[in-house]
């Protein structure tokens, strides 16, 4: 079980245009057992991807293919995850997804801009009808004043449009991944059962 993974966030839907949502806590990981963060989700997100008739693709950075790991433990996942991609440099954001250079050097590989151009990259280049990015800074380098180290941002594609998210993981680098990782599979799990996002919640903790 990873540490506590407590995070401020900024949530923001955009389906043509974006607007901005509510701040608040993620659950604490500790509340959580290794089941419901790991297995559970995986396995439910499974579920929720069949039931709708919806294929998945992912586009990772920080996490590493942590994510892509979760998912394809649950067995018969080939029935709904169309691909992966692992794009850890700039280059191969640009190179693999579509990514535009001018979005990295005007916002950074750790941006809403850029997570949003990963998952609809993902999204395009795997032909599904959902997609997720991750991109943030697992540490311990690579920090900055405006982004601290568990800075992660998240954006999830759908049909109607780009949901992003971010969050503010604390722990070391290891808690960091698995925390995103997990988040990821919340978000995938929100999108497919809405078909979209709704208006953002409050959420304490």
């Amino acid at each position: 079980m990873s540490p506590d993974a407590k995070a401020g966030r900024e949530r923001n839907t955009s389906a043509g245009g974006m607007a901005m949502g509510a701040e608040g806590h993620l659950p604490s990981e500790a509340a959580r057992t290794d089941a419901e963060t790991g297995a559970e989700l995986s396995s439910k997100l499974g579920h929720v991807l069949l039931d709708r008739g919806w294929t998945l693709a992912l586009a990772e950075s920080c996490t590493g293919g942590l994510l892509a790991k979760l998912v394809t433990d649950v067995p018969g996942s080939s029935r709904y995850l169309k691909g992966a991609v692992v794009a850890y440099a700039n280059d191969a954001k640009i190179r693999m997804l579509g990514v535009k250079e001018s979005a990295i050097e005007a916002h950074g590989a750790v941006s809403s801009e850029v997570a949003g151009e990963m998952a609809v990259g993902a999204a395009l280049a795997f032909d599904a009808e959902v997609a997720i990015a991750v991109t943030g800074i697992a540490g311990p380098g690579g920090a900055s004043p405006h982004k601290p180290v568990g800075t992660v941002w998240f954006a999830v594609a759908t049909p109607s449009g780009v949901h992003h998210e971010l969050v503010r993981f604390s722990g070391d680098r290891a808690a960091i991944r698995h925390s995103a990782a997990h988040r990821a599979l919340e978000l995938l799990i929100q999108a497919t059962q809405a078909g979209r996002f709704a208006n953002p919640r409050g959420v304490t903790g």
